[in-house]
């Protein structure tokens, strides 16, 4: 495939100090891909378009040591080739592994760091192996998936949708989540869909306190 043939997305929008986010991707229903420069090793979160200015700019930062998927539905039927082109590790709730063969995907259970200030987190609900991950600067950055995402106002929230897998457990998740951080340590939400309604950010600031008034959580 000629990848510069393709109509060049959207360039890389810098949202924070090191950290990008893409234009929506239409194979994972209009989802959103994030990318974390970190000393210790890049994060690519979710498949982007599959594009060669892309494969560009995530070499031009470094590259990805790992390919982080939040769920199911991060993954696009070109997550082979990105793996192949930047050299990545894959890594994957457990329960979602299997729906990458013969890749060498690493996977993990509850909890996992892969860096000193990155954790992966096990959220299930919206599908079996939803997770999210956490960033430990700029106040702390939970990026979410599909697990919490805007609503109309621009307030994080589980959404209950047609490909939820339980919602009850998706509930038990976010309460978890709540009971976790607190203002200190989560003022950034990074969603992985529905970012349109965040306008001119393309984030959610005071993540705590918002998810925390939005969910009722005391």
């Amino acid at each position: 495939m000629n990848l510069k043939s393709i109509k060049s997305p959207k360039p890389p929008r810098l949202l924070l100090e090191d950290l990008f986010a893409f234009a929506p991707n239409v194979e994972i229903l209009g989802g959103t891909s994030y990318f974390i420069v970190e000393k210790s090793g890049n994060v690519l979160i979710d498949c982007p378009v599959y594009h060669q200015d892309y494969i560009d700019f995530l070499r031009e930062n470094g590259g990805v040591k790992w390919l982080f998927l939040t769920h199911r539905g991060g993954m696009s039927a070109s997550v082979k080739s990105w793996q192949k082109v930047l050299g990545c590790q894959i890594i994957i709730q457990e329960q979602e592994a299997y729906l990458l063969p013969n890749m060498g995907v690493s996977s993990f259970e509850r909890e996992i760091s892969i860096a000193e200030n990155i954790t992966l987190i096990w959220t299930p609900g919206h599908s079996t192996g939803s997770s999210c991950l956490y960033w430990g600067r700029h106040g702390g950055v939970l990026f979410t998936g599909r697990h919490l995402l805007p609503d109309r106002q621009g307030d994080p929230a589980p959404l209950r949708l047609d490909k939820t897998f339980h919602w009850g457990r998706q509930l038990q998740s976010v309460a978890q989540l709540c009971d976790r951080f607190s203002s200190d340590n989560l003022d950034y939400i990074c969603p992985g869909a529905n970012t349109r309604l965040l306008r001119d950010t393309g984030l959610i600031h005071n993540a705590y306190e918002r998810l925390r008034n939005r969910t009722g959580k005391a």
